[in-house]
């Protein structure tokens, strides 16, 4: 879906900005919209991944940092640190979009976006995020399994 593609790559440029000069969300918005054009699900797709991100930004850079062995959110690129921030708000919120394509389409824009270094750096740590998230998953389900089989019996 190249509008999604684009709804990400919009998204970083906005969460870049954000994180350079924090300012209010809804007059970033109205000024950058008014200065580029784009449609209507383009802006709703990446208006949701950004509120999204920023509404959970102290989680998510909490998640990043305990996945990004000897590094600290303030030492990473920041175009590569809101890339993480965008997918790992992706693979917690959600649902709909398939880990699998949220790692891609990240490690595709830390490519276009990012240094050389980026795509193996960030793949590095959405990899870790992705096993942990799909091991606690699958501990959840065994627990609901067990207390249905509890409950049945």
């Amino acid at each position: 879906m190249r509008s999604r593609r684009k709804g990400r790559e919009l998204a970083l440029r906005l969460l870049y900005g954000f994180d350079v000069l924090p300012r209010d969300i809804d007059d970033a918005f109205r000024v950058f919209w008014a200065l580029t054009r784009y449609p209507e699900d383009i802006k709703t797709f990446a208006e949701q991944l950004v509120r999204g991100t920023l509404s959970h930004k102290i989680e998510i850079d909490t998640f990043i940092a305990e996945n990004a062995i000897n590094w600290s959110i303030e030492r990473m690129a920041v175009v590569d640190r809101n890339i993480l921030r965008c997918a790992v708000y992706e693979l917690l919120y959600e649902d709909v979009i398939p880990p699998k394509v949220t790692i891609n389409e990240a490690l595709d824009i830390s490519k276009k976006y990012g240094t050389n270094k980026s795509s193996a750096f960030i793949n590095g740590i959405l990899d870790n995020i992705h096993h942990r998230l799909a091991e606690k998953q699958a501990a959840a389900s065994a627990a609901q399994r067990a207390e249905n089989e509890r409950t049945t019996s």
